[in-house]
């Protein structure tokens, strides 16, 4: 419901596919585990979503690039992590994202990167921002918690207002 319905697992043809946000949810509750077990500071990568916890040094956030889409090798930006971040696209793993109203591909943008508290929800939002474009941004700026940053297929990117961008995007 919060992704105006651009995240639903089951609209896969053929079965269930809950990647776009059990990956998030799993690198959390790994997460979970090393601060339950006294870590002061931890980073959990799970493939591109990533859950952070503590600081590094003097810091207030960690700095988790974003990757360029265009070219994987460089990055996007860089942003400033208090807690979890999650980026979707089709730019690695070719076309694995589905529109949940017509069945078939689609990757209306590039790559999204979502910022937030929870990182499976991080993770849905991000995955809904692909495959819906940038009205979902809009659902996400209206979110408490929560920024989006977006990279167009035509290189051109927008982000929510808040979005805590450390470095400029190159792309």
């Amino acid at each position: 419901a919060i992704t105006l319905g651009w995240f639903d697992p089951w609209s896969m043809p053929g079965g269930v596919d809950p990647t776009g946000y059990v990956k998030g949810w799993a690198a959390q509750r790994a997460l979970g585990v090393l601060v339950g077990l006294g870590a002061q500071g931890a980073i959990v990568n799970a493939a591109g979503d990533v859950a952070v916890s503590g600081r590094p040094g003097d810091s207030s956030a960690f700095q988790v690039g974003i990757v360029n889409p265009f070219d994987t090798k460089r990055l996007a930006c860089v942003a400033k992590v208090r807690s979890s971040i999650a980026t979707s696209g089709d730019y690695e793993r070719g076309a694995h994202l589905f529109d949940p109203f017509s069945g078939v591909h689609r990757a209306r943008l590039a790559s999204a990167t979502v910022c937030g508290d929870d990182l499976g929800l991080a993770d849905a939002l991000a995955t809904a921002l692909v495959v819906g474009g940038e009205e979902v941004l809009r659902t996400v700026e209206q979110l408490d918690g929560y920024e989006a940053f977006a990279v167009r297929r035509d290189r051109s990117w927008t982000a929510t207002n808040n979005f805590p961008m450390a470095t400029p995007v190159t792309l």
